[in-house]
């Protein structure tokens, strides 16, 4: 690429931005396998482990726009840290409650699914204003891309490591005290800041108002139903083979193969329209969801398990960069937020759908949802092919936040689009 990872890391602010973002985001990334883990090592069900997923993951979409939009508003520091908090002593409620009162736990849940700060989209407003050039933006959403597999490599074998070592109920506690420390890592640092958002028009849809966004958010749906429901099929190949450090590996396999993918492709500068690319990248991750339903050995399944996942972070880099081509000015924040609310959305169902797959057939249908997920992400593209191919002049990457671009065409979004 232009700018190789390493120059982008050397910029002022960067390396500590993404580090502190990333270990923010360990409780939602593993947050839904700590607490599969956890319902299981109770005695819960794999419907009861799945439905509480669910919860976290369907409160964590309800939050992330909200809280999103009050960033656009507020600023960081004001929103994200006193979310990260509240977020956390949900999760440590949950932990202590455990399933014995299932009001409780579901309350607790979703407690820590709504609180959690938009640390993602927060991290993608800032790169403007660090990096200065467009595609050193465009670099750092591929680095991103690479990095947050890092985490969903890392973050499962750290979750069972530590059930492994303490107890379930203490991986749910130690993720959460890590992600505390990581959103006060950002919040505190200079550009978050300083950061402001554009003027944007008063419009009580916000970023939603842009039909570019929703095609993309529609087809991501799926992408996320097609991970949610790998997470609870993986626990039940686990069981299966007797081994419940199998399911880590399989996490990690997924994750590793994700980071290659995004590794190779932000090795190169794209040219073309990134919309099309994208209906290319997730064709061929659906296409990488379906041998897993043939539920092999361990081994065998730990490859086709890294080859799943190859074409995820490269799918995710061009999506964020679609986002930003559609995104209303004014709702940077609350725009990549509703990526992650619809994602989380997606998974939370895939959640709710695998467990009663498994348990009303076998581990190979929970499989299965996957890839039916990911072709139905590819479907939704190719139904919206006009509605994405006019997304306007991409946004100019000019000054040190987004209020310094308040000239700028806004992206996909010409007047007879406003609501």
């Amino acid at each position: 690429m232009a700018a190789g990872y390493a120059e982008l890391l050397r910029t002022r602010h960067a390396a500590r931005l993404l580090t502190g973002t990333l270990v923010g985001r360990l409780p939602s990334a593993t947050g839904h396998i700590a607490i599969v883990l956890f319902t299981r090592a109770e005695g819960g069900s794999y419907t009861l482990a799945g439905a509480l997923a669910a919860v976290y993951g369907l409160a964590t979409a309800v939050g992330q726009p909200l809280l999103g939009r009050a960033v656009d508003l507020k600023g960081q520091p004001r929103v994200m840290l006193p979310a990260a908090l509240v977020s956390a002593l949900g999760m440590a409620a949950f932990a202590a409650v455990g399933i014995g009162s299932l009001p409780l736990a579901y309350a607790a849940v979703a407690v820590a699914g709504l609180f959690t700060p938009p640390l993602e989209g927060g991290l993608r407003a800032l790169w403007p204003g660090v990096l200065k050039r467009e595609d050193r933006v465009h670099a750092a959403y591929a680095m991103d891309a690479v990095a947050q597999e890092i985490m969903f490599t890392v973050g499962p074998l750290l979750v069972t490591l530590i059930v492994s070592l303490w107890s379930a109920a203490g991986a749910l506690l130690v993720i959460n005290v890590i992600g505390v420390a990581g959103a006060l890592s950002v919040v505190v640092s200079e550009p978050s800041r300083a950061w402001r958002s554009a003027p944007r028009e008063a419009h009580w849809l916000g970023a939603l108002r842009s039909p570019g966004l929703l095609a993309l958010l529609g087809s991501f749906f799926f992408v996320g139903l097609a991970l949610g429901s790998i997470t609870v099929a993986g626990v039940a190949y686990a069981d299966d083979h007797g081994q419940e450090s199998v399911y880590g590996w399989l996490m990690a396999a997924l994750g590793l193969g994700a980071l290659l993918g995004g590794a190779v492709y932000g090795a190169r500068q794209w040219t073309g329209a990134p919309e099309r690319r994208l209906r290319i990248l997730v064709g061929l991750l659906a296409l990488g969801y379906v041998p897993l339903a043939f539920t092999p050995s361990v081994v065998p399944m730990c490859v086709l398990a890294a080859v799943s996942g190859v074409f995820l972070a490269p799918s995710l880099a061009c999506a964020f960069i679609v986002v930003d081509r559609h995104a209303p000015r004014g709702t940077v924040t609350e725009a990549f937020s509703w990526l992650v609310t619809t994602f989380g959305v997606g998974a939370a169902v895939g959640t709710a759908v695998a467990g009663p797959a498994i348990e009303g057939g076998s581990t190979a249908w929970g499989f299965a949802v996957a890839g039916l997920g990911g072709f139905a992400a590819l479907a939704v593209l190719l139904a919206t092919v006009k509605v994405l191919a006019a997304p306007g002049r991409t946004r100019s990457i000019t000054g040190s936040s987004e209020s310094d671009r308040k000239g700028s065409v806004e992206p996909g979004f010409s007047t007879e689009h406003q609501a």
